[in-house]
């Protein structure tokens, strides 16, 4: 839930207690390995090295929205190879697998952010090659077009049959990732003179907001709206006005809130470990 409303200080102090809980599990383990003694059961519904690449994931992620690059690197660097535990089984080992390439695709996105941006040709062939990562990727392209004055138009033409099928999505993570590439590609079109583009997906933005119950992000969409008003036609302004009294209504309803809590369940993270 801290992740999906933008709290990064709480993304990475529930990251830190969730390293320190499964360090304990782990050294308690090899403490009684190295006695002979018979090793202490621990319920858990993933293999031990999930929850030790998440807690170093998280946290880098929570690094890497704030802008602090080199700490977001730190933290890719320690789930990039989980290999040096102990007795992995065949399904731990494929958890590693799974964070060594998660490592490789968020390493990308920390470096092109934080300015190299000669990598941008190499991840847009690596995005090719793993379709998936496409809707993150270009967020971070995205995001990198604006700090570094970038223009990809090309990059949005080649990836344009996958972005089709953004709208499609329903789990919260890609609905979140598919909020931050409209908002950030309005903004893009906004920079480029594209203004009409610019108001569409700044709505298309606040529905996806709304729908979310992230009041941060409507609040960012209202003040992008209201900064390219002018350039609006009097069928986006109305539809502008009813995204803002269905707002109204749903918190009156309380509705809102219902819809918050269901987009934001913390057991989003069951449907995989994201990127």
């Amino acid at each position: 839930m801290a992740y999906s409303f933008g709290n990064w200080a709480q993304v990475e102090t529930t990251s830190g207690i969730l390293y320190n809980r499964v360090q304990r599990i782990y050294e308690e383990r090899q403490y009684h390995k190295a006695m002979k003694l018979s090793i202490p059961h621990v319920n858990l519904e993933r293999p031990l090295v999930y929850y030790f690449g998440l807690s170093h994931l998280m946290c880098g992620m929570a690094h890497q929205n704030q802008g602090t690059y080199e700490q977001a690197r730190e933290c890719i660097y320690k789930y990039a190879e989980l290999g040096w535990m102990e007795d992995l089984k065949e399904e731990d080992n494929q958890v590693v697998e799974e964070f060594r390439f998660l490592a490789k695709t968020n390493l990308y996105a920390v470096d092109i952010l934080s300015g190299n941006i000669e990598l941008v040709e190499e991840y847009v062939a690596f995005l090719q090659d793993n379709l998936e990562e496409i809707l993150p990727g270009l967020n971070t392209i995205l995001q990198a077009a604006l700090m570094y004055h970038l223009d990809v138009g090309d990059i949005l033409h080649t990836f344009a049959e996958q972005i089709d099928e953004f709208g499609s999505y329903e789990d919260a993570e890609n609905v979140s990732y598919y909020y931050s590439y409209c908002y950030h590609l309005a903004l893009y079109y906004r920079k480029c003179g594209r203004l009409q583009d610019a108001v569409g997906l700044t709505l298309r933005a606040m529905q996806l907001a709304d729908q979310s119950g992230n009041d941060g992000q409507f609040k960012k969409c209202t003040a992008l709206f209201e900064s390219l008003r002018e350039s609006s036609t009097a069928e986006q302004i109305s539809e502008y006005r009813q995204i803002l009294m269905q707002s109204l209504d749903d918190y009156e309803t309380g509705r809102h809130f219902i819809v918050k809590r269901k987009m934001n369940d913390p057991l989003w993270s069951e449907q995989g470990i994201g990127s």
